[in-house]
């Protein structure tokens, strides 16, 4: 056998795993048992979590269960074939139109995923000869999406609109300009200045693009997010969503105009060439659409139970950032310090996931406390408890 076996051409791998390990950066899959919600099952653990995105307490939802059922009986599973060939449903149809309803926009286009709408859609409005400015805090979609469009990428310092204003001046010479942010940040749990930016990209001529992934159906008086909160809607020229976080299903989209979903169609990549995500998936995002105009309440009762736990954690001593939302980071520094942490807690019955560079940048690794609307106010309470009795056993240097 020859010595350039693929097991030696993929030595270097053993190394680089165990220089994760050292660092306090490697990583392992948890497998879950059952549905989503705080009372968690992961393999022969259980205890309450408070690490997924599910702010509406919808992923386990009896009724996008049920949605789902009827669909496959009626549509099958697979969707077989991208959009443009055989692969747009009914259903598809129908959750588009009822999205552009929601945002109301005139028309929405649905994708595969959330990162395959954010990577889609700015490879499709710009590309060589134009530039993308990016919120260096932007999630990994929206970075990749920047470099992808073979654009050039020009990045400013977190909420620093100063900084993009003068970026966005030097950039006369390109074709097109596009300004991209996340609305709601899902490290920080901290909104987007977008009045500021939507006036920085009109007074420079760019196009806006605003992800409300971890904002839709949770800011805003009819829960459209980010932009709507802040009174900026209409300034923002696509805007991106996600069906997976607080909608419970799966995928994402992007809602605007007629004829920019119309170009859409004919050139975000991951649309044209992926198959189509399953039919019963968008039922369950027609169901998930359905209780966020029926029970707004559910979004209003997250974000005051999200201000009191803010509140709270901040008067116990720990550092929760910039945080304005549902997401609140406790910020302890070194990956090292995180995971302690993490595992403390989990050896509790508390799940709460440790966040350390590359997502966060260095330096800024923390236990990502994310809250539904799903927890008990005893959960709550525990959790506080705990984390206090965590922090004084812990010193901060450990």
């Amino acid at each position: 056998m020859s010595k350039h076996t693929t097991h030696n051409r993929l030595a270097w791998i053993d190394h680089e795993l165990d220089q994760l390990e050292r660092g306090g950066l490697s990583r392992r899959l948890r497998t879950r048992l059952g549905p989503q919600r705080p009372e968690l099952r992961l393999g022969d653990w259980q205890g309450i979590s408070f690490g997924s995105n599910d702010y509406l307490g919808l992923a386990g939802d009896a009724r996008l269960a049920e949605a789902v059922a009827q669909a496959v009986r009626t549509e099958g599973w697979g969707s077989g074939a991208s959009p443009l060939l055989a692969g747009h449903a009914e259903a598809h149809r129908r959750l588009e139109a009822q999205l552009a309803q929601f945002e109301q926009v005139e028309a929405a286009l649905v994708f595969g995923s959330g990162f395959a709408a954010n990577a889609g859609t700015i490879a499709a409005l710009v590309g060589p000869g134009d530039v993308v400015f990016t919120d260096r805090k932007n999630h990994a979609s929206l970075l990749d999406g920047c470099r992808l469009s073979r654009a050039d990428v020009r990045a400013w310092p977190h909420g620093d609109v100063e900084r993009l204003d003068a970026l966005l001046a030097r950039s006369g010479r390109y074709r097109r300009r596009l300004v991209v942010t996340d609305g709601l940040f899902s490290m920080d749990g901290d909104l987007a200045p977008l009045v500021e930016l939507a006036d920085a990209a009109e007074r420079h001529g760019a196009m806006l693009m605003v992800d409300e992934a971890h904002a839709t159906g949770v800011f805003g008086l009819g829960g459209r997010g980010a932009a709507e909160a802040l009174g900026v809607e209409l300034r923002v020229d696509a805007r991106v969503g996600t069906l997976s976080k607080a909608l419970g299903s799966i995928g994402g989209f992007v809602a605007g105009s007629r004829r920019l979903i119309e170009w859409l169609v004919h050139r975000a990549r991951p649309y044209v060439f992926s198959t189509a995500m399953p039919a019963a998936a968008a039922a369950a995002a027609l169901a998930a659409l359905d209780v966020v105009h029926d029970e707004p309440e559910r979004r209003t009762e997250l974000l005051r139970r999200a201000e009191q736990l803010r509140r709270r954690l901040a008067d116990q001593g720990w550092n929760v950032g910039p945080s304005a939302s549902q997401i609140i980071p406790l910020v302890v520094g070194r990956p090292e310090r995180a995971m302690t942490m993490a595992e403390k807690l989990y050896a509790r019955g508390f799940y709460v996931p440790a966040i350390r560079p590359p997502t966060v940048p260095e330096g800024e690794s923390c236990l990502r406390v994310s809250l539904s609307w799903a927890h008990l106010p005893e959960q709550i309470d525990a959790l506080v408890e705990t984390l206090a009795d965590l922090r004084d056993q812990t010193p901060p240097g450990a």
